[in-house]
């Protein structure tokens, strides 16, 4: 029995890497994955947006050194992680999506030792197994986000919190996983009301045990840099950082426009949780969660202490962090996406006894062979519906029936496509001309890697970038505004290009020796009249994207300088 149970355990592991690494660098980088990958190949506070300006900005060109230990909108940890990978592999989206993949299967096998702790082996096996092929886990999973991170110190404090319950020296543990977590992300902090509930509804002789304290101790000794940080930014400047500042309604000029904060009032949030539920989960899920609450309800009815205290912790979480999603944060695919784990954790024991007694009278029930058929018909149907989500270039079918929408938060529309189209074009070169940076330090950097690519004895290539069209932002700083940032490359709008030209002549980028333009014209817009006699004599390179529909025409244009 032992040795099935391993099987199956390994089998579910197997499943889960097959689900989050086939094919993860697919998918065009647009969504806030690309505002973290692009600060994190430089370790760099900046990310050229308009309206959330940061420290590095407004103390260049005497950036402190303070500033340069977190960031101004988030903890340094998820930054600092994908950083390794992105030096590792390269400037690519599998370099900072594989931690989310790697950390989305240890999540799997912690929910297993969790489900295990809480209730049994096999509890712990089914709700591994759903999280393992729960579409928007998968998806989570695929993409270089925080929530990944998030939900794995989660599980992880979570696991050795449990373990401190029976004996106490495991807190310690859980204190620096908690660390690491606030070290992720400032959600992770609704940890401390969930461990504190559980406590006094069920252990209050633990509240004021040496190694519980010992572990809050090593949380806020591992938070200390941020909290440092946030010590000196109020030194310098009167408010906290982007998170706290917004909490505490502090008055901050430059982030008068706060993006993403604008969530819709408590009423709205209220009004649209459980639609955003449709749309991050499957129907099969929810068919299965909605289908084991009545029985839950019916039990706690009957043993009302006995089943709070079994269902407690799952409960509990989802309790506080819906508190937090609907109170305080907003709807948001990635947000939403933090109550897959508890959903899983809820749903293992109903399953596992389900399928125990399957097990048990399989040969002489009807009933029973009836059951372990739709079972597994659900689990097979949610790995089908994960895969038409994720992995297949365009999902085929009926939407939300046979794939989600949460495909179009990493959808392929062809950005993705023009960067390989720019990085074959510019390979084994570097550019012969640069434009004038507007701070020091992105200035600095651009001469370090000029100088760095001179040794390599890189051919000089006089080029120029021009992009005209509805650009989606994330999609152009990674794409675009990278190359100019990371790599010295020339890339302005058509807006600015006529702007340059107007002040200083039309003549002004023939007399730089700028020889090579590269006109990126996105065809979701009409060709005004003034491209159209840019680009004539040009020679046009058509971008497709993976369904073939074109994206994009490069027209590649040579003039000489004078």
């Amino acid at each position: 029995m032992a040795k099935t149970l391993r099987y199956t355990l390994v089998a579910i592991l197997i499943i889960a890497a097959l689900l989050r690494f086939w094919g993860i660098s697919g998918g065009d980088v647009t969504n806030d994955e690309v505002f973290y990958a692009f600060r994190a190949i430089g370790l760099m506070d900046f990310d050229h947006a308009e309206f959330q300006t940061t420290p590095w900005e407004w103390f260049d060109p005497g950036i402190p050194g303070w500033a340069k230990i977190s960031f101004h909108d988030h903890p340094p940890l998820v930054f600092l992680v994908q950083h390794v990978f992105i030096k590792l592999l390269g400037e690519n989206p599998i370099a900072f999506r594989l931690p989310s993949a790697l950390l989305g299967v240890a999540s799997v096998y912690l929910l297993y030792l969790l489900g295990t702790l809480l209730f049994s082996r096999s509890a712990g096996l089914v709700g591994a197994a759903i999280l393992a092929v729960t579409v928007n886990n998968v998806a989570l999973s695929r993409m270089g986000l925080q929530e990944p991170y998030v939900i794995f110190f989660m599980l992880l404090t979570l696991y050795f919190f449990l373990k401190g319950l029976r004996q106490d020296r495991y807190f310690l543990w859980s204190g620096i996983f908690l660390g690491l977590g606030l070290l992720t992300k400032y959600n992770t902090f609704i940890l401390a009301p969930i461990l504190f509930s559980y406590l006094l509804f069920f252990r209050r002789d633990l509240i004021f045990n040496k190694y519980l304290w010992l572990g809050g101790l090593a949380a806020f000794i591992f938070f200390s840099p941020v909290i440092f940080y946030n010590f000196k930014m109020y030194q310098a400047t009167g408010h906290f950082d982007f998170q706290f500042s917004y909490i505490l309604d502090q008055d901050v000029p430059e982030w008068h426009d706060a993006p993403g904060k604008k969530i819709g009032t408590l009423a709205e949030r209220v009004k649209d949780f459980l639609p955003f539920i449709f749309y991050t989960n499957s129907w099969s899920t929810l068919l299965l969660f909605g289908a084991s609450f009545p029985a839950f309800l019916g039990a706690l009815l009957k043993k009302s202490k006995e089943t709070w205290q079994k269902f407690a912790v799952p409960l509990l979480f989802l309790f506080w962090l819906i508190v937090l999603i609907v109170g305080f944060i907003g709807l948001s695919f990635r947000f939403v996406s933090m109550l897959t784990p508890f959903m899983a954790l809820f749903l293992a024991v109903p399953l596992s006894r389900i399928i125990k007694g399957i097990r048990e009278r399989f040969r002489v029930s009807v009933t029973a062979v009836a059951g372990a058929v739709v079972l597994l018909l659900l689990f097979l149907f949610e790995i089908f519906y994960s895969v038409n989500s994720q992995l297949i270039e365009y999902p085929r079918g009926p939407q939300n029936l046979l794939w989600s929408s949460i495909r179009y938060e990493n959808y392929n529309w062809g950005y993705d496509d023009l960067g390989r189209y720019f990085k074959k074009e510019f390979e084994g070169r570097m550019p012969a001309f640069v434009f004038d940076m507007q701070y020091k330090f992105l200035e600095e950097l651009r001469d370090r890697v000029l100088k760095k690519e001179a040794a390599r004895d890189q051919a000089r290539y006089p080029a120029v970038i021009i992009h005209y069209g509805n650009l989606d932002d994330g999609a152009k700083l990674w794409n675009l505004d990278r190359l100019m940032t990371y790599h010295g490359w020339p890339v302005l709008s058509l807006k600015d290009y006529f702007l340059l030209q107007k002040e200083k002549g039309s003549d002004f980028f023939i007399k730089s020796g700028f020889k090579y333009y590269y006109f990126v014209w996105q065809t979701n817009i009409v060709v005004g009249e003034e491209f159209r006699s840019l680009v004539e004599g040009g020679t046009p390179n058509v971008i497709t994207n993976k369904r073939g529909d074109r994206a994009f025409v490069v027209y590649k244009k040579v003039l000489e300088g004078k």
